[in-house]
């Protein structure tokens, strides 16, 4: 199994959820929902998930849970 740390700095708010690539381990997430109780977080991993095509549970937040710049621990 592969494993992958990415630097993300997170959008909350935003007009749509997207996931822009800066750098091979660096990302700017965008998404729709404001950082209230962890909705942001939530909807990070999910799209993070998506993106890499893995389930939720491969997605985690290693630090930077009530911060904009986040790292991710991906397993793939």
């Amino acid at each position: 199994m592969e494993e992958k740390i990415i630097n993300i700095s997170v959008i909350a708010n935003a007009k749509k959820d997207e996931i822009i690539k800066l750098a091979d381990d660096n990302y700017k997430v965008k998404v729709t929902v404001l950082p209230i109780k962890g909705k942001a977080n939530a909807r990070v991993v999910s799209l993070l998930a998506d993106y890499f095509n893995i389930s939720k549970n491969q997605v985690e937040i290693i630090r930077g849970e009530k911060n904009k710049n986040k790292l991710i621990y991906i397993r793939l």
